[in-house]
């Protein structure tokens, strides 16, 4: 097995169902990654995930022709797909309607990405914003979103009386 530019900032735990599954990433210290993922970014565009964040089993980050920056203190469900790229990318054919689309993903601190949700390119999330299970995110949402369907919509932002919570010291 090979292992390719992998980065490592202080203490993570990776399952060994995964460790063949990732390369090009920049680990900080807390990450969890749970059995069978697969988290790749590029060679000159690390995937990028922050301190405290949980990654559940079976989901998968495809960074390799764009950037994927994840916060702090995430939390992934199972089953979730964060794509850069994503179109008919073996139909020339296909591709004269329906071109390939590649951007780059963000996610904000403390989010919670519910269990089978895709992220698609382009997209940024806010801090605080919670994604309901089985969301189709193509458009971005800002801080404090609670979004959820397919496609994603604002479902509503929290209320001042949650952010002071969310926000105590």
């Amino acid at each position: 097995m090979k292992y390719k530019n992998i980065v490592i900032n202080g203490d993570v735990e990776i399952d060994p169902s995964s460790m063949g599954g990732i390369n090009n990433v920049s680990l900080s210290d807390g990450v969890r990654i749970a059995k069978n993922c697969s988290l790749f970014g590029g060679p000159s565009n690390l995937l990028e995930i922050g301190k405290g964040t949980y990654v559940g089993m079976n989901t998968i980050m495809n960074g390799f022709v764009d950037k994927i920056t994840i916060g702090d203190n995430v939390s992934f469900g199972a089953n979730v797909y964060l794509m850069v790229d994503s179109g008919p990318n073996a139909s020339e054919r296909l591709q004269r309607l329906y071109p390939v689309e590649h951007g780059p993903i963000t996610i904000g601190n403390h989010c919670w990405i519910g269990s089978e949700s895709v992220i698609m390119p382009n997209v940024s999330l806010g801090d605080f914003c919670i994604v309901a299970a089985n969301s189709f995110v193509k458009q971005s949402f800002p801080a404090y979103s609670i979004i959820g369907g397919t496609p994603a919509k604002l479902i509503r932002l929290m209320t001042n009386e949650e952010k002071a919570v969310l926000n105590e010291e």
